[in-house]
């Protein structure tokens, strides 16, 4: 019976439409001045990525599927800012959603598929056309986030289900694999064709290595790079309490922000920046004591480098024209906020703005949306109200952010 009741639910919303945005958002967030934000979805659960059609509809990619579906398709019918369910479809849970030359492309944690588009809508949700198949996913760094280039390139994030290629993960006393054997599949950007069917690692390119876990990606059309935020590694006074006292496991290393290049290699497991040092240096699983560079010093350096553990979730460059000229072309940042800076209150949990010139940042980051979390200080990220996962540039040039822990968004607009 509660099968057929749920089964009814979504035929009645899917049929119907149902108003998800007019539960008040019971937190205000703190935005510099001139910008808003509205919430136009109330809850949908583990929402992760989200891309906005040339018609103002939202796909959004679910990190667990609800009622057997993992993207859903919001519009707002009225246009008054209230969001209905217009669809879902795809049985696949996963992160990775995006645009391009008129198909919707989505991520399972193993595969890539893509929809084509007919007058804005996806013409046959049943039947997938399937690009990537086989991908390694572990028990931990398992999404799958993707960027897609001017050039008919797909770029997919594989990240390392591991903490640091020990072959006991985040032990005490055990040293990490050299060479590391993870990095034969995972730990990096692979590229693959973005129109060819059923491909698998032996038709792509391992495009980038060294990098733990990346879920942020984007390709930025102006400098015509791509680039990404990796997820830097845990648990340094852990494995090493001699070299790293607990505040420094909580600051480091950085969270970083990569320009990748084909054939970057920026040191993982080997290796981490640190933003404090402003440099790289071996990690203690490989004889490291938190001063020593070795060969860290000859690995790829990241752009910029954010504190320890605030879990950068997605990467945009930002190419409206609603928002003032100082953030054309520069990069937004959701971080999904930290779990493992105990005993000290964790952070993260915002979006934050770096401005960019000649495909570098030409200043230094600056908080742009806080106030997700609905407190001052949390101790443990079930502490907090929301956190940040996704961000999509609407037509007009307003920015959208999802939160994977309720399934709200919100639409950032500015001067209205």
């Amino acid at each position: 019976m509660q099968n057929y009741l749920s089964r009814f639910a979504l035929m009645f919303i899917l049929l119907w439409g149902i108003d998800l945005s007019n539960a008040k958002s019971d937190i205000e967030l703190t935005l510099p001045k001139g910008f808003k934000a509205e919430t136009v979805l109330a809850s949908l659960g583990t929402i992760r990525h989200l891309a906005v059609n040339s018609n103002g509809d939202i796909y959004v990619k679910l990190g667990r599927l609800k009622d057997g579906k993992g993207i859903y398709v919001l519009r707002d019918i009225n246009k008054d800012g209230n969001y209905t369910v217009i669809k879902s479809f795809g049985d696949f849970l996963g992160t990775g959603i995006a645009f391009k030359n008129g198909y919707l492309y989505a991520t399972s944690n193993t595969a890539v598929y893509r929809y084509k588009m007919t007058n804005n809508e996806v013409a046959d949700p049943d039947k997938p056309e399937l690009i990537v198949t086989g991908l390694v996913a572990g028990s931990e760094h398992e999404t799958k986030s993707i960027a897609l280039d001017n050039a008919g390139n797909l770029y997919v994030t594989i990240g390392a289900p591991s903490n640091a290629c020990q072959p006991m993960d985040r032990t005490y006393g055990s040293p990490g694999q050299d060479p590391c054997p993870l990095l034969e599949k995972t730990g990096g950007i692979w590229q693959f064709k973005a129109n060819q069917l059923n491909q698998s690692y032996a038709q792509g390119i391992r495009y980038a290595t060294g990098i733990r876990n990346i879920v942020g990606v984007d390709w930025n059309i102006k400098e015509n790079q791509l680039y990404a935020m990796q997820h830097g590694r845990d648990q340094l006074s852990q494995i090493d309490p001699k070299d790293y006292s607990n505040e420094q496991s909580a600051e480091l290393p950085a969270e970083e922000f990569l320009q990748v290049k084909k054939g970057s290699d920026f040191g993982w497991p080997y290796c981490y920046y640190d933003h404090l040092q402003k440099k790289k240096v071996m990690g203690p699983e490989y004889g490291g004591d938190g001063k020593q560079q070795g060969r860290c010093a000859g690995k790829d350096q990241p752009i910029l480098g954010f504190p320890g553990h605030w879990a950068p979730d997605d990467l945009l460059f930002y190419t409206g024209k609603m928002f003032p000229e100082k953030y054309r072309n520069g990069a937004f940042i959701a971080f999904h906020g930290s779990w493992n800076r105990a005993p000290l209150p964790q952070a993260g949990y915002n979006v934050v703005f770096v401005p960019f010139n000649n495909g570098k940042p030409s200043g230094n980051y600056e908080i742009f949306a806080t106030g997700f979390t609905g407190k001052e200080t949390v101790m443990g990220p079930g502490q907090a109200k929301y956190r940040p996962c996704g961000l999509a540039q609407g037509p007009d040039g307003s920015l959208y952010v999802s939160d994977d822990k309720e399934g709200r968004i919100w639409k950032i607009v500015y001067g209205k």
